[in-house]
């Protein structure tokens, strides 16, 4: 079975609180944004390799083999804080739930700093200026620091989708010809509206 790939519940929740607090009070700000991106390049992975997100779901696989496993994988690698942390949802059964627990624990770590996630879609990859310049302007307009995050979508003509939090800003070049082309249709009926009208004055 895949990971739950949903809005945090209130049991997601108190696990992300435990995780933060804990950071929070052994390093402060910097111990909680080492977490925080480390947590980031995890679910870089698991959402780069199907397998990896497989293994972390499956209940074939027993807690004790999969905690040998997790420490081949993340030992030393990360966080000993955010390594236990993983350890204890794989004893407690929780780690189908790690994607909605480590969005929790991101929102607060956001909240806490003033910044904001920004999953920026497009068809072929940004260079590190334009990546820079996108989020130049986003904090202008956002007035929070825009933790950026590019992806390639093959299935796009052009232009750029960026998924802000809750909100999908579409530029992609697909959105703009389906608005033009609602225009033109819109334009068109006017004016054969407007032409019928003439005849019938006329």
């Amino acid at each position: 079975m895949p990971l739950y790939d949903a809005p945090p519940e209130a049991l997601d929740k108190v696990y992300a609180q435990s995780l933060f607090e804990l950071a929070e009070a052994q390093g402060g700000r910097a111990r909680l944004e080492t977490i925080s991106g480390e947590i980031d390049e995890i679910l870089e992975l698991i959402r780069g390799h199907a397998e990896f997100s497989e293994f972390l779901a499956s209940r074939l696989i027993g807690a004790a083999e999969r905690e040998q496993s997790l420490a081949r994988i993340l030992g030393g690698r990360v966080d000993t804080l955010l390594f236990n942390f993983v350890n204890i949802l794989n004893r407690k059964d929780r780690l189908p739930r790690l994607l909605p627990v480590f969005g929790a624990f991101q929102q607060m770590v956001q909240d806490a700093f003033g910044k904001v996630e920004v999953d920026v879609y497009t068809r072929f990859p940004l260079d590190p200026d334009q990546l820079a310049g996108l989020a130049s302007r986003l904090r202008d307009v956002l007035k929070r620091e825009p933790v950026m995050h590019a992806y390639i979508d093959e299935t796009m003509i052009g232009g750029v989708k960026m998924q802000v939090a809750d909100k999908l800003i579409d530029a992609s070049m697909a959105t703009q010809l389906r608005k033009m082309r609602e225009m033109l249709l819109q334009d068109g009926m006017t004016t054969l509206r407007s032409g019928a009208g003439r005849m019938v004055e006329g």
